[in-house]
């Protein structure tokens, strides 16, 4: 019987390439690790799919995805769509359980994560939590206080925006967006938190300049936000998923 070390696992111009000198190739560019990480990840996954008993999917909900695929990619007539499962190297089997698949691993996801989803949004939700802001940049605190001056007097933070901040979103009138709580300096997000809608505060110094900001809107986080629940969902899996890779006994089999 043929060794798995000299059977040959690709033809490169009618050449022969064993499974350790495509190893060999990987070690070199540094990329073996990756590889074997990105195996002990397919294993893992396939191996909940499989085992798992908390994963069911109703069959008519697969036939639909089927049929909703093959209306979306124009495969509708049975000629070509087998022509494209040829060309993609996969029978109907293969195809039908790929699909099956992807909603069991959308349902592992939910399985896996959904006990500690609460305890995690209360531990991120300093980051998760946004604040939309304006601000002013200038280089010494003197000017700073001196163009707070003004605003209360009556100038247009967004005229003095434009004339005079040395921040990219001058452009803006000095606008910057939604800004994360959890990644603003502690003494920024102490005033902010702490002050009304379109009031100023600062000056506040941050990289060595010195800025003045508006608080324009408060952004909550909530966990009824899909799109955020759903970002939770992925963080959370991929940790699961590292930390049962992390668990597992790893030995390379192919010799020298």
């Amino acid at each position: 019987m043929e060794s798995t070390d000299t059977k040959a696992l690709l033809l490169v111009d009618q050449q022969p390439l064993s499974l350790r000198q495509c190893l060999r190739y990987l070690q070199a560019s540094g990329k073996l690790q990756a590889f074997i990480g990105d195996i002990l990840r397919q294993y893992v996954l396939e191996t909940e799919i499989n085992t798992r008993e908390d994963l069911d999917i109703s069959p008519a909900m697969v036939e639909q995805a089927v049929v909703d695929f093959r209306l979306q990619q124009k495969l509708t007539d049975q000629k070509i769509f087998q022509e494209w499962l040829t060309r993609n190297g996969i029978t109907y089997d293969i195809f039908h359980k790929q699909i099956s698949n992807s909603f069991k691993l959308e349902k592992l996801k939910v399985v896996v994560t959904e006990p500690r989803l609460q305890e995690y949004f209360i531990e991120r939700k300093l980051f998760f939590d946004r604040v939309v802001l304006s601000r002013i940049v200038v280089d010494t605190k003197e000017m700073a206080e001196e163009l707070l001056s003004q605003i209360e007097e009556g100038a247009s933070f967004e005229h003095l925006a434009r004339e005079y901040s040395k921040g990219n979103e001058r452009i803006a009138n000095g606008m910057m967006g939604p800004v994360s709580r959890g990644t603003m300096p502690d003494n920024l997000r102490a005033k902010v938190d702490s002050a009304e809608l379109g009031t100023i505060v600062g000056p506040v110094e941050i990289e060595n300049l010195w800025a003045l900001f508006r608080v324009e809107q408060v952004l909550p986080a909530t966990l009824e936000d899909a799109q955020l629940r759903q970002a939770m969902q992925n963080e959370l899996f991929e940790r699961w998923l590292t930390e049962k890779m992390q668990q597992m006994t790893v030995k390379l089999q192919v010799t020298e």
